[in-house]
Protein backbone atom coordinates (compact mmCIF):
# COMPACT_ATOMS: atom_id res chain seq x y z
CA UNK A 1 0.00 0.00 0.00
CA UNK A 2 1.30 3.44 -0.94
CA UNK A 3 0.98 5.64 2.15
CA UNK A 4 1.45 8.80 0.07
CA UNK A 5 4.38 9.86 2.23
CA UNK A 6 7.05 10.17 -0.45
CA UNK A 7 8.87 13.49 -0.06
CA UNK A 8 7.46 14.23 3.41
CA UNK A 9 9.72 15.09 6.34
CA UNK A 10 9.79 13.61 9.82
CA UNK A 11 11.48 14.00 13.18
CA UNK A 12 11.65 10.81 15.26
CA UNK A 13 12.90 10.80 18.86
CA UNK A 14 14.27 7.83 20.76
CA UNK A 15 15.32 6.51 17.38
CA UNK A 16 18.45 4.45 17.97
CA UNK A 17 16.84 1.06 18.69
CA UNK A 18 13.63 -0.87 19.23
CA UNK A 19 10.42 0.85 18.18
CA UNK A 20 12.19 4.10 17.28
CA UNK A 21 14.60 2.45 14.86
CA UNK A 22 11.75 0.45 13.33
CA UNK A 23 9.79 3.68 12.80
CA UNK A 24 12.79 5.31 11.12
CA UNK A 25 13.10 2.35 8.77
CA UNK A 26 9.37 2.27 8.00
CA UNK A 27 9.16 5.97 7.21
CA UNK A 28 12.36 5.96 5.19
CA UNK A 29 11.04 3.04 3.13
CA UNK A 30 8.03 5.19 2.26
CA UNK A 31 10.27 7.96 0.93
CA UNK A 32 10.17 10.18 4.02
CA UNK A 33 13.25 12.26 4.82
CA UNK A 34 13.90 11.55 8.48
CA UNK A 35 15.88 13.26 11.20
CA UNK A 36 16.48 10.61 13.85
CA UNK A 37 17.22 11.79 17.37
CA UNK A 38 18.95 9.68 20.00
CA UNK A 39 21.54 10.08 22.72
CA UNK A 40 24.07 8.45 20.39
CA UNK A 41 24.02 8.59 16.60
CA UNK A 42 23.89 4.85 15.99
CA UNK A 43 25.25 3.71 12.61
CA UNK A 44 21.99 1.85 12.00
CA UNK A 45 20.27 5.22 11.56
CA UNK A 46 22.44 6.26 8.63
CA UNK A 47 22.06 2.78 7.18
CA UNK A 48 18.29 3.32 7.31
CA UNK A 49 18.70 6.54 5.29
CA UNK A 50 18.09 8.93 8.17
CA UNK A 51 20.01 12.00 9.28
CA UNK A 52 20.99 11.21 12.90
CA UNK A 53 21.22 13.90 15.56
CA UNK A 54 22.82 13.10 18.91
CA UNK A 55 20.89 14.85 21.66
CA UNK A 56 20.04 14.27 25.31
CA UNK A 57 16.38 15.18 25.68
CA UNK A 58 16.64 15.11 29.46
CA UNK A 59 18.44 18.43 28.96
CA UNK A 60 15.68 21.08 28.74
CA UNK A 61 17.64 22.92 26.05
CA UNK A 62 18.03 19.78 23.96
CA UNK A 63 14.55 19.95 22.43
CA UNK A 64 15.02 23.40 20.91
CA UNK A 65 18.46 22.48 19.55
CA UNK A 66 17.05 19.29 18.05
CA UNK A 67 14.11 20.99 16.35
CA UNK A 68 16.37 23.75 15.02
CA UNK A 69 18.71 21.11 13.55
CA UNK A 70 15.80 19.15 12.08
CA UNK A 71 14.18 22.21 10.54
CA UNK A 72 17.48 23.31 9.01
CA UNK A 73 18.14 19.83 7.63
CA UNK A 74 14.64 19.14 6.34
CA UNK A 75 13.32 22.61 5.53
CA UNK A 76 10.24 21.92 7.66
CA UNK A 77 8.58 19.15 9.64
CA UNK A 78 5.51 17.28 8.39
CA UNK A 79 5.59 14.46 10.97
CA UNK A 80 6.73 14.30 14.58
CA UNK A 81 7.03 10.90 16.23
CA UNK A 82 7.62 11.25 19.97
CA UNK A 83 9.05 7.85 20.83
CA UNK A 84 11.61 8.87 23.45
CA UNK A 85 11.07 7.02 26.71
CA UNK A 86 12.28 4.26 28.98
CA UNK A 87 14.24 4.75 32.15
CA UNK A 88 12.42 1.81 33.71
CA UNK A 89 15.59 0.10 34.93
CA UNK A 90 15.87 -0.24 38.69
CA UNK A 91 12.13 0.12 39.17
CA UNK A 92 11.05 -3.46 39.72
CA UNK A 93 10.11 -2.75 43.34
CA UNK A 94 6.92 -1.15 44.65
CA UNK A 95 5.81 2.41 45.28
CA UNK A 96 7.75 2.79 48.53
CA UNK A 97 10.96 1.79 46.76
CA UNK A 98 10.86 4.62 44.21
CA UNK A 99 12.81 7.72 45.22
CA UNK A 100 12.06 11.32 44.30
CA UNK A 101 15.07 11.29 42.00
CA UNK A 102 13.76 8.21 40.17
CA UNK A 103 10.31 9.75 39.81
CA UNK A 104 11.83 12.91 38.39
CA UNK A 105 14.04 11.02 35.94
CA UNK A 106 11.27 8.75 34.64
CA UNK A 107 8.62 11.47 34.33
CA UNK A 108 11.08 13.81 32.64
CA UNK A 109 12.12 11.23 30.03
CA UNK A 110 8.68 9.75 29.35
CA UNK A 111 6.59 12.92 29.54
CA UNK A 112 8.40 16.25 29.73
CA UNK A 113 10.84 15.41 26.92
CA UNK A 114 7.84 14.97 24.61
CA UNK A 115 6.24 18.17 25.90
CA UNK A 116 9.40 20.14 25.13
CA UNK A 117 9.99 18.65 21.67
CA UNK A 118 6.35 19.13 20.71
CA UNK A 119 6.35 22.75 21.86
CA UNK A 120 9.48 23.47 19.84
CA UNK A 121 8.18 21.69 16.72
CA UNK A 122 4.61 23.03 16.68
CA UNK A 123 5.30 26.15 14.58
CA UNK A 124 6.71 23.94 11.80
CA UNK A 125 3.88 21.41 12.19
CA UNK A 126 1.25 24.14 12.05
CA UNK A 127 2.81 25.51 8.87
CA UNK A 128 2.75 22.02 7.33
CA UNK A 129 -0.65 21.03 8.75
CA UNK A 130 1.27 18.02 9.97
CA UNK A 131 0.86 14.97 12.15
CA UNK A 132 2.08 14.02 15.62
CA UNK A 133 2.25 10.44 16.86
CA UNK A 134 3.12 9.88 20.52
CA UNK A 135 4.28 6.41 21.55
CA UNK A 136 2.80 5.63 24.95
CA UNK A 137 2.07 2.21 26.50
CA UNK A 138 -0.82 0.01 27.54
CA UNK A 139 0.58 0.68 31.01
CA UNK A 140 -1.27 4.00 30.79
CA UNK A 141 -4.53 2.00 30.83
CA UNK A 142 -3.42 -0.68 33.28
CA UNK A 143 -1.00 1.25 35.49
CA UNK A 144 -0.57 -1.62 37.93
CA UNK A 145 1.01 -3.65 35.12
CA UNK A 146 4.44 -2.05 35.25
CA UNK A 147 6.73 0.24 37.28
CA UNK A 148 4.52 2.85 38.91
CA UNK A 149 6.58 5.87 37.85
CA UNK A 150 6.77 4.64 34.26
CA UNK A 151 3.08 3.82 33.84
CA UNK A 152 2.04 7.07 35.54
CA UNK A 153 4.24 9.06 33.17
CA UNK A 154 2.77 7.19 30.19
CA UNK A 155 -0.76 7.98 31.43
CA UNK A 156 0.19 11.65 31.43
CA UNK A 157 1.56 11.27 27.90
CA UNK A 158 -1.69 9.72 26.66
CA UNK A 159 -3.72 12.54 28.24
CA UNK A 160 -1.34 15.08 26.71
CA UNK A 161 -2.17 13.87 23.21
CA UNK A 162 -5.90 14.19 23.87
CA UNK A 163 -5.52 17.75 25.15
CA UNK A 164 -3.16 18.76 22.36
CA UNK A 165 -5.50 17.73 19.56
CA UNK A 166 -8.35 19.69 21.13
CA UNK A 167 -6.31 22.88 20.81
CA UNK A 168 -4.44 22.31 17.56
CA UNK A 169 -6.71 19.94 15.63
CA UNK A 170 -8.86 22.83 14.37
CA UNK A 171 -5.63 24.40 13.11
CA UNK A 172 -4.80 21.40 10.96
CA UNK A 173 -2.46 19.33 13.16
CA UNK A 174 -3.47 15.72 13.75
CA UNK A 175 -2.40 14.04 17.00
CA UNK A 176 -2.61 10.32 17.72
CA UNK A 177 -1.23 8.06 20.40
CA UNK A 178 0.03 4.51 19.90
CA UNK A 179 0.01 2.30 23.00
CA UNK A 180 1.92 -0.96 22.57
CA UNK A 181 1.74 -3.92 24.89
CA UNK A 182 4.93 -5.90 25.56
CA UNK A 183 7.21 -5.42 22.55
CA UNK A 184 10.26 -7.48 21.70
CA UNK A 185 12.78 -4.80 22.66
CA UNK A 186 15.67 -4.42 25.09
CA UNK A 187 13.23 -3.35 27.81
CA UNK A 188 12.17 -6.99 28.05
CA UNK A 189 15.00 -8.92 26.39
CA UNK A 190 18.21 -7.23 27.56
CA UNK A 191 20.05 -8.97 30.43
CA UNK A 192 20.21 -5.54 32.10
CA UNK A 193 16.67 -4.40 31.27
CA UNK A 194 13.42 -4.27 33.19
CA UNK A 195 12.45 -7.80 32.15
CA UNK A 196 15.62 -9.27 33.63
CA UNK A 197 15.19 -7.25 36.82
CA UNK A 198 11.57 -8.38 37.14
CA UNK A 199 12.57 -12.01 36.62
CA UNK A 200 15.22 -11.71 39.33
CA UNK A 201 12.72 -10.12 41.71
CA UNK A 202 10.30 -12.97 41.03
CA UNK A 203 13.02 -15.57 41.48
CA UNK A 204 12.59 -17.12 38.04
CA UNK A 205 14.91 -17.39 35.00
CA UNK A 206 14.72 -14.48 32.59
CA UNK A 207 13.90 -16.87 29.72
CA UNK A 208 10.95 -18.28 31.66
CA UNK A 209 9.55 -14.81 32.29
CA UNK A 210 9.74 -13.98 28.57
CA UNK A 211 8.14 -17.27 27.58
CA UNK A 212 5.24 -16.74 29.98
CA UNK A 213 4.80 -13.01 29.42
CA UNK A 214 2.17 -13.17 26.65
CA UNK A 215 -0.20 -15.37 28.64
CA UNK A 216 0.55 -13.57 31.92
CA UNK A 217 -0.48 -10.25 30.37
CA UNK A 218 -3.58 -11.68 28.69
CA UNK A 219 -2.24 -11.56 25.13
CA UNK A 220 -3.92 -13.94 22.73
CA UNK A 221 -1.23 -14.12 20.04
CA UNK A 222 1.25 -16.22 22.09
CA UNK A 223 4.20 -13.92 21.39
CA UNK A 224 5.45 -10.40 21.99
CA UNK A 225 4.56 -7.57 19.64
CA UNK A 226 7.27 -6.91 17.05
CA UNK A 227 8.74 -3.38 16.77
CA UNK A 228 7.99 -3.41 13.03
CA UNK A 229 4.29 -3.95 13.75
CA UNK A 230 4.21 -0.84 15.93
CA UNK A 231 6.17 1.07 13.29
CA UNK A 232 3.67 0.12 10.58
CA UNK A 233 0.85 1.59 12.66
CA UNK A 234 2.85 4.76 13.32
CA UNK A 235 3.57 5.16 9.60
CA UNK A 236 -0.10 4.76 8.71
CA UNK A 237 -1.20 7.31 11.31
CA UNK A 238 1.41 9.72 9.95
CA UNK A 239 0.07 9.41 6.42
CA UNK A 240 -2.64 11.22 4.43
CA UNK A 241 -4.56 7.93 4.38
CA UNK A 242 -5.35 8.59 8.06
CA UNK A 243 -6.50 12.17 7.47
CA UNK A 244 -9.72 11.67 9.47
CA UNK A 245 -8.02 9.79 12.30
CA UNK A 246 -7.04 12.07 15.16
CA UNK A 247 -7.34 12.38 18.91
CA UNK A 248 -7.31 8.61 19.41
CA UNK A 249 -5.27 6.17 21.46
CA UNK A 250 -4.47 3.15 19.28
CA UNK A 251 -3.72 0.01 21.28
CA UNK A 252 -1.46 -2.64 19.73
CA UNK A 253 -1.19 -5.24 22.46
CA UNK A 254 -2.02 -8.68 21.10
CA UNK A 255 -5.44 -8.55 22.72
CA UNK A 256 -4.28 -8.08 26.31
CA UNK A 257 -6.75 -5.30 27.14
CA UNK A 258 -10.23 -6.79 27.24
CA UNK A 259 -12.31 -3.62 27.65
CA UNK A 260 -13.64 -1.52 24.77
Amino acid sequence: MDLQLNGKTALVTGASRGIGLAVVRALSAEGVRVVAAARTAAPELRAAGAHPVAVDLSDPAGAERLVADATAELGGIDILVNNVGGGDGGLSGGFLDVTDAQWAQVVDLNFFATVRVTRAALPALLAARGAIVNVSSVGARVPHGGPIAYTTAKAALTAFGKALVHEFGPKGVRVNTVSPGPVRTDMWESPSGYGAELAAAMGIPHADLLAGLPSATGMVIDRLVEPEEVAALVAYLSSPLAAATTGADHVIDGGSIKTA
